[in-house]
């Protein structure tokens, strides 16, 4: 056999590594558009109660209408990328989100709204875990936390950075115009992506412990410590970016009377939070990682924390009054308690064998994400029960900074990687001593 020569495989993994950043570059503003589809529908809260006559509790359904079969695409997304080469189920997803938002520069019904929102809650399911399988490929398992949050400050700026100018298409134009525009940069991303992103390495140098795990049961793989503390940990958490994304805005505008423009603004400092605390948190978990320190501590611990501050700091902003104090309560506690959807997905990857990864990460995201649909309806409800708006705001934060302490205690207690690859290592033995008693 021919060996390959030592200036052409370094050349090799210079271009890999390359390209692994344009990947993750490319990644970053797939999410951005993926959040602030989602996030659109937020901004344009008021204007679209006010043209279609919705109380708050139909205009809640409606938003929760996105996550009909959020879970259910993110299952079949996870399954599918196992197979398919990622490159292309990323390219078709975000073709079905550009066609799903142009028809909405028309005159729309209610019913045309909610299915608008379910196709695109159903194509938006698998985009996050299969974004991360394919940059996976890239990275090794130190060295994942950085792209990874890279990815996610791409979702994440959606909800935020975009706001200022979706919110001034609104004004100037019309909320239709907004979905309009986001349609287009959709189609304008997918070009991009068929033209710059190849497949996987050329060289075999970003293996890691994934790699070489033998293949587990699904039973036993979504039994492991590590991927139920990783999944209460997230469904708690993504109560609470579920209120970012859908009833933040209208909670700054009611209950602490800021104007849509004020509130654009304070979405964008929270982006730039997240921007400021996931890179920062992901550098420390992979260079702890790097140092010896076990998975458990350097991500979950770590992960856990940040969402256990993230639950008393909405506390704290339920009963705050200053605008000073609103804002930094505000934009603390809707940074960290992002940090589990950025080192959540690592730690899952970790005990996984990379053939069923996409898979487990597509089922992981799906189960967190089951906190979509009911949060927009328990916080319309509590809205609609209220005296007054600012009431129902306060309770509907209480309940979210309650829920989010409790996941987070439950996350320490769970979360172990090294035990769990240590009880994972056992099982190729334990089926050849099975099979030997049955010869």
């Amino acid at each position: 056999m021919e060996q390959a020569h030592p200036q052409t495989t370094l050349a090799a993994g210079a271009a890999d590594r390359t390209h692994a950043w344009i990947v993750v570059g490319l990644l970053f503003s797939f999410m951005l558009i993926n959040f602030a589809d989602r996030a659109v529908l937020g901004l344009a809260a008021i204007p679209i109660m006010q043209d279609l006559g919705l109380t708050h509790s139909q205009f809640g359904l409606i938003a929760t209408s996105f996550f009909t079969l959020f879970s259910v695409g993110g299952v079949i997304g996870g399954f599918l990328v196992n197979r398919v080469a990622s490159k292309w189920v990323l390219a078709a997803l975000a073709l079905i989100w550009s066609l799903c938002q142009l028809p909405m520069l028309l005159s729309v019904s209610v019913v045309a709204l909610v299915v608008n929102r379910v196709t695109l809650g159903f194509s938006e399911g698998p985009a996050y875990p299969v974004a991360l399988h394919a940059a996976y490929k890239w990275f090794p398992n130190d060295r994942r936390a950085v792209p990874t949050s890279l990815i996610a400050i791409g979702a994440l700026a959606g909800n935020g950075i975009a706001a200022p100018l979706i919110v001034a298409i609104i004004a100037t134009w019309s909320w239709h115009a907004a979905f309009g525009f986001l349609g287009f940069i959709g189609l304008v991303w997918c070009a991009a992506w068929l033209l710059m992103a190849r497949g996987d390495p050329v060289t075999p140098d970003h293996v890691s412990s994934g790699e070489t795990m033998a293949r587990l049961s699904y039973r036993r793989l979504f039994r492991c410590r590590t991927v139920v503390g990783v999944q209460v940990v997230g469904f708690c958490a993504y109560w609470l970016l579920t209120l970012a994304v859908v009833w933040l805005p209208a909670f700054l505008t009611q209950a602490f009377g800021y104007t849509p423009a004020q509130v654009g603004w304070i979405m964008m400092l929270v982006s730039l939070g997240q921007i400021v605390i996931l890179p920062g948190v992901s550098i420390l978990s992979d260079g702890l990682k790097r140092r010896g320190v076990p998975s458990r501590l350097a991500c979950g611990a770590v992960a856990c924390a940040s969402t256990l501050a993230a639950g008393l700091i909405v506390i704290l902003l339920a009963r705050s009054e200053g605008s000073l104090a609103i804002i930094v309560c505000t934009v603390v506690a809707f940074s960290l308690c992002s940090v589990i959807s950025v080192l959540g997905p690592v730690l899952v990857a970790e005990v996984t064998p990379v053939e069923q990864r996409g898979a487990a990460l597509g089922i992981t995201t799906a189960i967190t994400t089951l906190a979509g649909p009911l949060a927009p309806v328990v916080t319309g409800l509590l809205l609609d029960v209220g005296t007054h708006p600012a009431d129902g705001v306060r309770t509907a934060l209480l309940i979210a900074g309650g829920l989010v302490i409790l996941g987070a205690l439950a996350g320490f207690a769970l979360i172990d990687p090294e035990a769990d690859q240590a009880s994972n290592s056992q099982i190729p033995a334990v089926q050849a001593e099975s099979a030997e008693r049955l010869t």
